[in-house]
């Protein structure tokens, strides 16, 4: 039961989003069109721009330089995603739904991008690195009946 915690946990990173014909077609199509390398680009990505937030500091120094070259390689994904690959699902995104529903494709291809990363062995054994610290006897309590 705790383990599934972790899992919730680390799906929830994921940011669920909520459905809609246009923006998960575009979506598919994002993911369908990108590589297990594209996909560790955009998590980098995603890891280096909220490394960025004051709270974060003191854990993680990002150089300029590997900001900027993780930048400029989103900036071909995405131009490659939205102008070549999946051109015409963008364009119908942008029609019927506007800025958020672009906001909800993206959000598709970011779970994929997570999800892709926190299959990692190592990424898994440190997203349940917090479990040994759960207070077992509230757990028991609230979920045995006890």
């Amino acid at each position: 039961m705790l383990k599934s915690i972790a899992a919730a946990l680390t799906l929830t990173l994921a940011f669920a989003a909520p459905s809609y014909a246009q923006s998960d077609e575009l979506g598919r199509c994002m993911a369908d069109s990108t590589t297990g390398k594209d996909r560790k680009e955009l998590a980098r990505w995603i890891f280096i721009s909220v490394a960025a937030h004051p709270n974060m500091l003191d854990i993680a120094r990002v150089s300029k330089d590997a900001s900027e070259q993780s930048s400029r390689a989103m900036a071909a994904i995405v131009t490659r995603l939205l102008t070549e690959n999946c051109a015409n699902e963008a364009k119908a995104v942008v029609k019927s739904e506007g800025r958020q529903g672009m906001k909800r494709a993206f959000e598709i291809l970011g779970q994929l991008a997570m999800l892709e990363l926190t299959s990692d062995k190592q990424v898994s054994a440190s997203v349940g690195g917090f479990e040994r610290y759960l207070d077992r006897a509230k757990f028991d309590a609230v979920f045995d009946g006890k």
